[in-house]
């Protein structure tokens, strides 16, 4: 059997450095196994995040070799394993030990969103094609892997203007079923700040679920943002109508 080095982050909100753990790699290993063995064998008081281990609960998220990942879904025989495996907390988040960070904004701003409104009268047939339509963005585990790679978020800590991708697909994935009745771009103009998205596709990279966020959740809402405050013609309609 093998064995690779594991550099994890150790401390909490105040202060904190890596340490390097030696750990057998048996064939078949993901990187959340590593992290268990040094917690059963070397270190007990080692502080990680994780519920099923079967890349659903979202809740493993952090950073393995400077890139955000779930350990459960990262393969130990992926990595180069000639130098030290580093394991480090979600950057845009804060610390609370070791590799758990503080999520509990992201609860926050998801109490701004409203929820599904169906319109008066509704006719609960829809086709196939609208519900594939929506159906890609109920896949989101809320790993936040996306909020950690954003650089909005994880560079210039705009949490309070700017409500990140992973809320971005859930107001796309109400805003775009055909029975919602609720009209949510002055939201994201207004308060969840989608126009200090440039697109740059980082969210999409790092989505373990292969959500398309970019391209087909904040792109179309920016449209949508841009046809109801920006457009030349509706900005004449609604001068004619005096409002």
């Amino acid at each position: 059997m093998s064995e690779a080095t594991l550099r994890v982050f150790r401390g909490d909100s105040n202060s904190g450095q890596t340490v390097d753990y030696p750990v057998p790699v048996a064939p078949g290993m993901v990187v959340l196994d590593a992290l268990h063995y040094v917690q059963g064998h070397l270190v007990p008081d080692l502080a990680v995040r994780w519920n099923c281990k079967a890349g659903k609960c979202g809740s493993c998220s952090a950073e393995v070799n400077g890139r955000p990942r779930l350990t459960c879904k990262t393969r130990m025989d992926d990595l180069p394993q000639d130098q030290p495996i580093t394991v480090l907390p979600m950057k845009s988040f804060p610390r609370i030990k070791d590799l758990v960070t503080d999520v509990s904004w992201n609860y926050r701003v998801n109490r701004k969103i409203p929820a599904f409104e169906p319109r008066p009268g509704t006719n609960w047939k829809i086709s196939q094609l609208d519900v594939d339509r929506v159906q890609e963005f109920r896949k989101c585990i809320e790993c936040f892997l996306c909020q950690n790679v954003c650089h909005v978020l994880r560079e210039h800590d705009m949490k309070e203007q700017f409500a990140g991708p992973r809320f971005f697909v859930r107001v796309a994935g109400l805003d775009m079923h055909p029975l919602d009745g609720r009209n949510r771009a002055a939201l994201l103009k207004n308060e969840l700040g989608l126009g200090l998205c440039n697109i740059t596709k980082c969210c999409t990279e790092v989505c373990p679920e292969e959500i398309h966020i970019t391209d087909n959740a904040i792109i179309p809402l920016k449209e949508r943002v841009v046809d109801e405050f920006y457009d030349p013609l509706t900005m004449l309609f609604r001068k004619i109508r005096g409002k």
